[in-house]
């Protein structure tokens, strides 16, 4: 059998850190008067920062303003998040056996690059990953499929070969919209938020469910 592409989602996929993208987002949209619940603010976490700023203020801010707005997020995300930056359990034994197999890796996140390399190079995971798709490297985001196909497409791979691993459902649409299976992490939601979906593998904690060990 030919081996399968990894394509990984980053935030809530590689390392656990949505709680503190939710309240950045917060805490920026109420400074700006959205006066919204965290509930609300969790919902909209999906996609690319100019696309939740739209669905919260539509038509209120020009791209170079929203542009500004972001970094500007994604700094104080940054600075708070940094000292617990790390790979979600499992996570580097398993990135490690699967570049030892010869698997092509790569991520394919709505996050801007500033995120993206806030974590290949404060973990020096750089090296296992053979393509990176970014918020900036598509016109829509997930739930769109552009974001998967796209890796793929870097990776020489047919989207039928490759395996999405994703943290939410908006993700694992994005991973079917794609034409690809998928392995669901629970760090944001629950099990049953998945039901509808028949592009899943399985459904795990982390990566050290013995269930994974069948992709090698």
């Amino acid at each position: 059998m030919k081996k399968p592409a990894l394509l990984f989602d980053l935030n809530g996929t590689m390392i656990d850190d949505m709680q503190y993208h939710i309240s950045a987002w917060h805490s920026l949209s109420n400074s700006l008067g959205a006066n919204i619940s965290i509930e609300r603010m969790t919902a909209e976490c999906y996609g690319k920062g100019e696309e939740l700023l739209e669905r919260i203020f539509p038509g209120r801010f020009p791209e170079e303003e929203k542009k500004t707005m972001i970094l500007e997020k994604e700094t104080a995300y940054q600075t708070v998040f940094r000292p617990h930056l790390k790979l979600i359990n499992g996570l580097p034994e398993f990135l490690e056996k699967a570049h030892n197999q010869g698997l092509k890796m790569a991520i394919g996140s709505a996050a801007i690059m500033y995120n993206i390399d806030f974590v290949l190079d404060g973990l020096n995971i750089g090296h296992y990953i053979d393509a990176v798709v970014s918020a900036d490297d598509v016109e829509i985001s997930k739930p769109a499929p552009e974001t998967f196909l796209k890796c793929a497409e870097l990776l020489g791979e047919d989207p039928a070969n490759c395996i999405v691993f994703e943290d939410s459902p908006k993700g694992v649409e994005s991973a079917a919209n794609a034409g690809m299976q998928c392995v669901v992490l629970t760090t944001m939601h629950s099990e049953e938020e998945f039901n509808s979906y028949r592009n899943i593998i399985c459904i795990v904690k982390d990566y050290t469910d013995p269930r994974l060990k069948a992709l090698f």
